[in-house]
């Protein structure tokens, strides 16, 4: 299965369904079943907008899963984000992201959040990994 690596807490935001586009400054013509992977980076930045967002949209983000595989996703299509703002999207969604100018976001549809972070290392831009580790990771394996 092909593999993105996410900073935290976006890579959470994904697993929980609040994120339902990625932001990326490049396009894939990839689209199908998807593995969202939290890095092990974990800043002050990334610290500080865990808790802004905890705050605006009450979610629990002060310890997310880091080094790990977090959710299963099917990658729809990836366009444009001027498209994307056109079209218009929430609020939440938009915090979420980055949607300047020549970038793009990864629509992504069917997240579904493993029952337990499966450690696996990212890497950049998509990347595979192993269909049999997710199978054995529960809801969000390869059902």
């Amino acid at each position: 299965m092909r593999c993105i690596s996410l900073w935290q807490p976006w890579a959470s935001a994904v697993a929980l369904g609040l994120k339902r586009i990625e932001t990326r400054h490049w396009s894939t013509n990839y689209t199908g079943k998807l593995a969202i992977h939290a890095a092990k980076r974990w800043t002050g930045d990334e610290r500080e907008t865990a808790a802004m967002f905890a705050g605006l949209y009450d979610l629990r983000l002060a310890a997310p899963p880091l080094g790990a595989i977090v959710a299963t996703a099917r990658l729809v299509r990836c366009d444009r984000s001027e498209d994307i703002l056109r079209r218009g999207i929430g609020e939440m969604e938009e915090a979420f992201g980055n949607y300047g100018p020549g970038r793009f976001g990864w629509i992504l549809d069917d997240i579904v959040m493993l029952d337990e972070p499966v450690p696996f290392r990212g890497m950049q831009g998509l990347f595979d990994v192993p269909d049999d580790l997710l199978a054995q990771a529960g809801k969000g394996g390869l059902s």
